[in-house]
């Protein structure tokens, strides 16, 4: 299993809202082939900025199955107005 992490920076104010449009994309994450699990972070010393962490059973289940699909096109569509700036995406894998 793999986790993609995207740190994505809001405007603070619109937190709840951003945090609604993330609790109504999720199921199009858990419907994605190859899902194994998601959690939304948000900082405690800069409040603007998120971690989105999903789990994959690895980089192609989210890079070429979920980034093709429908459900990636919702999960931009109800996330991205809430957007200031680019994500920044990157992939890890536990080595201890």
């Amino acid at each position: 299993m793999i986790h993609e992490i995207a740190t994505i920076t809001i405007d603070p104010a619109r937190a709840a809202g951003f945090e609604a449009a993330v609790a109504a994309a999720r199921p199009h994450f858990e419907a994605a082939r190859g899902f194994v699990s998601f959690a939304l972070e948000r900082s405690i010393e800069s409040p603007e900025r998120y971690r989105l962490v999903v789990g994959w059973q690895s980089v192609e289940a989210h890079m070429v199955d979920f980034r093709g699909s429908d459900g990636f096109q919702a999960w931009r569509e109800l996330a991205s107005p809430f957007f200031v700036g680019a994500v920044a995406v990157e992939h890890t894998i536990r080595v201890s």
